[in-house]
């Protein structure tokens, strides 16, 4: 399975909505916010097949707009390997 980082940005017209729909669909608490700092954005990582169906964690009202990241780990190695190519 992949780690994958979803961000869910929505304006505070949807932020009541979104939230509930998060809690309501069993997400909630793998969600971070930033709506009290005026940041409208919802950040979870979450492990999932692909990137379709970690973006099923995301209510429809606002799914098209989430960004879904794979996410890596690099060993020291893999970082020196890098840094050098």
């Amino acid at each position: 399975m992949d780690r994958c980082l979803i961000e869910a940005p929505h304006d505070d017209v949807d932020c009541h909505l979104l939230v509930e729909q998060v809690r309501s669909m069993g997400y909630l608490c793998n969600f971070d916010w930033g709506c009290e700092a005026g940041v409208h954005c919802g950040w979870a990582i979450v492990e999932a097949d692909n990137e379709a169906q970690a973006r099923l964690v995301v209510p429809s009202v606002v799914r098209d707009a989430a960004r879904v990241i794979r996410l890596v780990k690099f060993s020291p190695d893999q970082a020196q390997e890098l840094h050098r190519g």
